[in-house]
């Protein structure tokens, strides 16, 4: 079973289309989503977590339809967004003591123990807070009512390395259970490639690929060669390309199949940056 499916989510505003996205997190497993500012990844989470109004398109999570079923999904979904949704007055004492007239599973133990892995006390005012340690009181509330699917906006923004480190061990931490997914929107691509079983790369509102995180880092190349060499490259299939001074940068889907039939090429493996670079800003047949 997929813990979350999107099936051709369509939401539209003035300037900007969110336009027919499919994709879907299987169960037990960890999806990157990706894209510059503004290509709708913010939007497509509002709309999976039926925030906004979809113009078309479906959202199933564990198998049921999010917008009839709401009240229960709720228990199953922990949210993340880039900035708090509570008054600003507020600690996370008072925030527990909200929570568990919202959730039937909060569990305040749990909670405590988020926050004194956090650092967070639990009688400091939001207002008092860093962008930071908002982000991780955010992210001991999402932890702290038994979900299973956690939907992540941003969450490490803000953090210094060695806290983002901390975050990602507990997000590994979190699906130990099988049953267990996260869907997670990040401009920080290393940290996908250390957890992301997966990668969805939105673009102007559109999915540009969804493929396993071990396809992207494993099986792309980069190729960079002279003209001679791009005439032959550029037709292979899936071929992306920029033209710089002196050189091409070809970009292969399949480029480890090709390895031996351009041996006398320059071939390296992509990090998931380069692949969203040469997708926006290259080429294609």
């Amino acid at each position: 079973m997929d813990a979350l499916e999107i099936k051709n989510v369509t939401k539209k505003y003035t300037k900007f289309t969110l336009d027919n996205v499919s994709f879907s997190v299987p169960q037990g497993s960890i999806m990157g989503l990706i894209g510059e500012n503004g290509a709708g990844k913010s939007t497509l989470i509002k709309a999976v977590l039926d925030l906004v109004n979809k113009d078309g398109g479906e959202v199933d999570i564990y198998g049921k339809k999010h917008d009839r079923n709401s009240k229960e999904i709720r228990e199953d979904v922990g949210v993340v967004f880039d900035t708090l949704h509570y008054h600003e007055s507020l600690n996370p004492m008072q925030i527990s003591k909200i929570s568990a007239l919202t959730y039937k599973n909060w569990d305040e133990k749990a909670f405590s123990h988020y926050l004194e892995i956090f650092k967070l006390n639990e009688k400091s005012k939001i207002k008092t807070l860093s962008k930071g340690m908002k982000m991780k009181l955010g992210i001991a509330i999402a932890l702290s009512h038994d979900a299973k699917l956690l939907i992540l906006d941003e969450p490490t923004a803000g953090l210094d390395p060695v806290a983002r480190d901390d975050l990602l061990d507990i997000f590994l931490d979190f699906m130990q259970d099988e049953t267990h997914s996260i869907l997670i929107s990040s401009h920080i691509t290393t940290d996908l490639e250390k957890i992301a079983d997966y990668i969805t790369f939105i673009h102007e509102g559109k999915v540009l690929l969804s493929k396993s995180k071990d396809e992207l880092l494993y099986d792309y190349r980069i190729v960079r060669c002279g003209e001679s060499d791009f005439i032959e490259l550029k037709e292979e299939e899936g071929a992306v390309w920029r033209k710089h001074d002196y050189q091409y940068e070809v970009l292969l889907p399949t480029g480890k199949k090709l390895e031996s039939k351009y041996s006398s090429c320059e071939m390296e493996r992509p990090t998931i940056d380069e692949i969203m670079l040469m997708y926006i800003k290259g080429e294609r047949s």
